[in-house]
């Protein structure tokens, strides 16, 4: 290469370069565009000179008393002028985002939390920030966070990824009820045994240090597995209100069907422990407002000290 010390190798960064022959070309000389970029007439040239050693080609042809481009000059120069709009813009883009939230929210939760309480008031936070979107994932499966692009995660349980950001919420509650006509019809169970002779819509997705394990009660009952299975809430719920079976589900869930009297709640004094339940997303970005402010209003909403049930979620 030209004799290029190894600190100003250091600085002629390519775009630089770029930039600085496109200066020349639109100021019309070395001394004008070094003016603007405060840097000496030679310094210019070592920049060109650079540029046009990558290349194998001249790109200017210079004379004593003017300098224009060469036909490879001119093409490249046109590119150049395309590449640092692009990098502007994309300069720009990420200051915007840094300064105020926008972009798309990724976002996955458990099915009962995600439908019965985040998806509405979702829509109070989406008022508030109009350049955000919101891609919101319900599944009761554990998504890998950062692998799969998400950019926060409700987890209801133990954790066990070190590598996430941990928020507690609520802790998450779970309540047993049925129907009046199905208590009617088939009594009402007073302790865990009873239910022995209870239809008992069961969980798919439930696990053995949960499914139908009541406090006190010391182990899990096989028997209790009733005829309807699924994996999903809802459809036990509905199950439920159809007077069909005892259902154990989230206090989330039910809450409002039994304040309304569709559902009676059961064995109270025996429903487990609460669980804990965390929002969670990387380190990394934390930094972006999007979800900055998701996480400041997920707390607000769900958090430990939140009312419950949330006011935006009473109907």
């Amino acid at each position: 290469m030209n004799n290029f010390t190894k600190q100003e190798l250091a600085i002629l960064d390519k775009l630089r370069s770029m930039e600085i022959l496109v200066a020349v070309v639109d100021a019309g000389s070395f001394t004008a565009a070094a003016e603007a970029f405060d840097i000496s007439p030679v310094m210019v040239g070592k920049h060109i000179a650079y540029l046009e050693e990558r290349l194998g080609a001249r790109l200017l042809a210079r004379t004593t008393r003017r300098q224009s481009l060469t036909e490879i000059g001119r093409q490249y120069c046109e590119q150049c002028r395309l590449i640092l709009a692009q990098v502007a813009a994309a300069e720009n883009g990420a200051e915007a985002m840094r300064a105020r939230p926008r972009g798309t929210l990724k976002i996955t939760v458990p099915v009962s939390f995600g439908s019965e309480w985040l998806a509405p008031a979702m829509t109070d936070y989406l008022t508030l920030h109009r350049e955000v979107s919101l891609d919101l994932n319900l599944n009761d499966r554990l998504l890998d966070l950062v692998d799969e692009g998400y950019d926060a995660a409700v987890r209801i349980g133990a954790l066990e990824d070190s590598r996430l950001v941990a928020r507690p919420l609520r802790p998450y509650g779970v309540a047993i009820c049925a129907s009046p006509a199905y208590l009617a019809r088939r009594g009402t169970p007073r302790t865990p045994a009873d239910l022995d002779s209870h239809e008992c819509l069961d969980y798919i997705h439930w696990n053995k240090q949960v499914r139908w394990r009541l406090k006190g009660d010391g182990a899990t009952r096989a028997g209790w597995s009733g005829r309807f299975r699924a994996n999903n809430g809802q459809a036990l719920r509905m199950a439920a209100l159809q007077g069909f079976g005892v259902v154990m589900q989230a206090e989330m869930l039910l809450a409002q069907d039994i304040a309304a009297g569709r559902l009676v709640a059961l064995l109270e004094d025996y429903v487990p422990a609460p669980r804990a339940m965390h929002l969670l997303y990387a380190r990394e970005r934390q930094a972006t407002p999007k979800l900055s402010t998701f996480v400041d209003f997920t707390l607000e909403r769900f958090g430990p000290a939140a009312p419950w049930p949330p006011p935006a979620c009473i109907t």
